[in-house]
């Protein structure tokens, strides 16, 4: 009945072979950018920026243009400045000459004009009672110029180290992929107008931060030693950014064509598309992902293939996805909390709060990442909850609540925390749930409803509780019709629902049951068995507004499937999703709704993965998407042992 232990360790511990490119060091180190591979090459070396490079292995060739950075005209900050910039219509699609220059205060002008179209794309979730601040009070004038100053930074030190400069055909480029390759080309398209819909413009404020980022952190990829004198250069050398700006330099012949945006139709039903790689976070289970309606971001999870410890190491990287631009910028790693899997992570409207997880160990540490600053701050660890992993977190709109989990032993407690005010409350245990991790937790307008998962001894629960933050207070869930008693299952919120579906039962095996539990009633209702997906655990699944959309995880037969469901509450029906261009199967990944597409990312299937896809499921009204993401259950061996991304300390 239980697994052999060498196939459990097999799968556990497999390491995806690996084939290291040796890449001798040049003569020069000033040559190093030079040293560009052709687009074979560098896909193989993991290079991120092979778009940018052309064949032959060197950079697209066309007359090399100096790099332009900013000149020394002055330019007054006072509002209504910015407008003078923007211009009324948009110009034809011929060339701007770069003479006219920019200067660094148009450059955060400018800056601060896309920020706004972020900002306004941003979910400000409808349980928040404050309203949507304006982003002057989230970021700050330094914050804005510290955006310029660091993609000037990098550009500069791609110049003066790699003797490369950015180049206008590489901006080009890169505006040409935007357009074409834009997922939200409404949001594009409002990035250009407030640009002034002016070509030099959109590439040099626009199309050079990406790049910029692209290229330094591809010299990473290259030499950990070179990726750190670049940096180093971009943070101190004399001709850095701020030199070059007092200096004037200035760029000559440089033109552009404003590119054409896809039509931007709505994406077809029931199709899948796959997500980018280029600049991705590297590949990872066990991290945690959050829409925020503008990006979505992961952070944290495991390196299962380190080479020098048995279970792998953990992560404090992450990454935000920008659908618009079709990009992946990095996450600060700068006060970011310790690395860092089996976490929880919510969106507020404003910052990610990640919290807890195994480090190995347990940590009641957590962090606030605001994405507009590209920032971290600490969570506060004073009346905190004990340190634990495998637990839940929903945000209420003022509080995040965390409960359950492993902390050497499976909790019953938890902890409400304030951002605001950077304070934790003790939730109550009076008449609160059996001590459980791997269980689920949504947050149903009012209060918290958590079900299932097992306890010390692996016993699979069938109960739950409602929370209820005014009051401090517990309430049982009833056990009337309840499925069966489960773990590393779903649960999504329709609004007046909680669904549980899959997850491994009482039985022992994989289930393909569920059940809907409607807190105004305290009852049950079970799912239809008719069309629906394959019994599986350590899947996801996100709520469309209409429709319940499982996906991937992990079969008895030990099988990841690419298959999926959609499941109707109104209808009790399920519908499949469909398997062309699906990703390869996997567990311990993350799955988000974006309003009209559920996106998941990373996970494990015998190999790490970056890669993901977005499933266009058009069924039903477009809802304000959840600004949590779905919790991945993290994989504790039970009655019947599974594949898991790693054990606990």
């Amino acid at each position: 009945m239980f697994m052999k232990k060498k196939t459990i360790a097999q799968l556990r511990h497999r390491v995806a072979s690996t084939r290291r490119i040796s890449v001798p060091a040049p003569a020069r180190r000033s040559r190093l950018l030079r040293r560009a591979y052709s687009a074979e090459a560098a896909a193989k070396a993991g290079s991120s920026c092979e778009g940018w490079i052309g064949e032959g292995g060197f950079f697209r060739p066309r007359a090399l243009l100096t790099l332009f950075v900013c000149s020394v005209a002055a330019c007054s900050m006072l509002s209504g400045a910015l407008l003078a910039f923007f211009r009324t219509e948009a110009p034809t699609k011929g060339s701007h000459s770069a003479g006219a220059g920019l200067t660094f205060a148009d450059r955060v002008a400018y800056q601060r004009a896309i920020e706004e179209v972020y900002w306004r794309h941003r979910i400000w979730p409808k349980e928040r009672p404050d309203p949507k601040p304006s982003l002057d009070a989230v970021m700050s004038q330094a914050q804005l110029e510290k955006k310029v100053t660091d993609y000037l930074r990098n550009s500069q030190a791609l110049e003066d180290y790699g003797q490369q400069p950015i180049r206008a055909e590489q901006l080009q480029a890169e505006m040409d992929r935007m357009a074409q390759h834009t997922k939200q080309p409404k949001v594009l398209r409002e990035l250009f107008e407030v640009l002034g819909n002016d070509p030099f413009v959109i590439a040099e404020c626009l199309a050079r931060p990406l790049l910029a980022e692209c290229l330094v952190t591809d010299f990473h990829v290259r030499g950990q030693r070179s990726y750190g004198e670049l940096k180093w250069r971009a943070r101190s050398s004399r001709a850095s950014a701020e030199y070059q700006i007092l200096n004037g330099m200035a760029v000559t012949g440089a033109s552009y064509t404003l590119p054409t945006i896809s039509d931007g139709a709505a994406c077809s039903d029931d199709t899948w598309t796959a997500t980018s790689t280029t600049n991705a976070p590297s590949n990872r289970p066990g991290h945690t992902a959050v829409w925020t309606g503008s990006e979505m971001i992961v952070w944290g999870g495991y390196n299962l293939r380190a080479p020098t410890q048995i279970y792998g190491s953990t992560l404090n990287t992450g990454g935000r996805y920008i659908p618009s631009t079709d990009s992946w910028t990095a996450t600060s790693t700068t006060n970011a909390p310790d690395a860092r899997g089996g976490h929880t992570a919510v969106w507020t409207g404003s910052e990610m709060i990640v919290w807890g997880g195994y480090l190995p160990g347990v940590t009641n540490t957590g962090g606030k990442y605001n994405p507009g600053t590209d920032s971290w701050t600490a969570t506060s660890t004073t009346n905190a909850p004990d340190g634990r992993g495998s637990h839940t977190a929903v945000w209420t709109g003022s509080e995040m609540i965390i409960w359950g989990g492993f902390g050497g032993k499976n909790l019953n407690t938890g902890g409400r925390y304030n951002p605001t005010v950077d304070s934790w409350t003790a939730t109550s245990i009076t008449n609160a749930p059996d001590a459980r991790s791997d269980h689920t937790a949504v947050w149903a307008g009012s209060d918290m409803i958590v079900w299932g998962g097992h306890d010390d001894n692996f016993f699979l629960f069938d109960t739950g509780g409602r929370y209820h933050p005014s009051i401090n207070s517990w309430i049982s869930t009833s056990t009337i019709n309840v499925p069966l008693g489960r773990t590393r299952h779903t649960a999504a919120w329709t609004g007046s629902e909680m669904i549980v579906w899959g997850g491994l039962a009482v039985t022992g095996f994989p289930t393909n049951t569920g059940g809907r539990f409607n807190p105004t009633t305290n009852s049950w209702t079970a799912t239809t068995l008719t069309n629906a997906p394959s019994a599986r655990q350590i899947h996801t699944a996100v709520w469309t507004g209409s429709e319940n959309v499982v996906w991937g995880g992990i079969e008895e037969s030990l099988e990841y499937p690419i298959t999926g469901g959609r499941y109707n509450p109104d209808t009790n029906g399920w519908i499949a999703t469909s398997t062309t261009n699906a990703p390869s199967g996997r567990i311990s990944h993350t799955a988000l709704w974006t309003g009209s597409e559920m996106v998941v990312w990373g996970g494990d299937n015998g190999a790490q993965l970056n890669t993901g896809g977005r499933y266009c499921a058009q069924g039903g009204p477009t809802p304000t998407p959840n600004p949590t993401a779905t919790p991945t259950p993290r994989v504790t061996p039970l009655q019947r042992p599974r594949p898991t991304p790693a054990p606990r300390p």
